[in-house]
């Protein structure tokens, strides 16, 4: 192989990755936005199992981060599961997971990791569920029966429904608890992904 058949492979090889970077970043933000709903399709789903478990109100509250200096927020980027209709886990997120300790957390994990640019808005900051494994009203914050949604996206570009070209989700929670994930660019009617 001669030094001149090396760089033309070399060239053909850079022309075809150049072709195929915008394809693939677009593929990394669509598989971080699906990452991200679907860690959050897990908790709510992982809160409403412990619910039913325990016959108690246990609530998912979104959180901006998982230390002791943590707030409640509709586009937090952590979510914490804590055993307490009353009891907020803002400002004790940092806390060892226990059910005997105020704030009775039972599991905390990250929605949207440091490095993923996928991004949430919630229509509340918290949902609980009732030992039935329903949606069940809370205090601190208040928040009321009523169907919860999460819109995940990316900050990397706009969704297909905004003439984007990211696939965004929602995660929708009704007030019976069932929790689904949807694709709110899909509008045919009876498509099982619509939302």
């Amino acid at each position: 192989m001669s030094l001149i058949e090396l760089m033309v492979g070399l060239a053909v090889l850079a022309i075809a990755l150049a072709i195929g970077m915008p394809s693939f970043g677009e593929w990394i933000s669509n598989t971080q936005i699906r990452s991200t709903a679907e860690s959050l399709q897990n908790g709510l789903n992982l809160a409403r199992a412990e619910a039913v478990r325990r016959n108690t109100v246990v609530r998912l509250q979104f959180t901006d981060t998982l230390d002791n200096d943590c707030a409640l927020t509709k586009t937090g980027t952590h979510w914490v599961i804590n055993g307490s209709s009353s009891e907020t886990a803002a400002g004790s997120c940092g806390k060892a997971i226990s059910d005997a300790d105020a704030p009775f957390l039972l599991q905390k994990s990250g929605i949207v990791a440091s490095k993923l640019n996928a991004t949430i808005d919630a229509s509340q900051a918290a949902i609980a569920f009732n030992g039935l494994g329903r949606v069940a009203p809370t205090t601190n914050p208040d928040t009321n029966v009523g169907t919860l949604t999460v819109n995940v996206a990316s900050s990397r570009g706009s969704c297909l429904k905004d003439s984007g070209t990211m696939r965004c989700l929602r995660v929708v929670v009704t007030p019976g608890g069932q929790v689904r994930m949807c694709d709110p660019h899909r509008t045919t009617v009876g498509d099982p992904l619509a939302c």
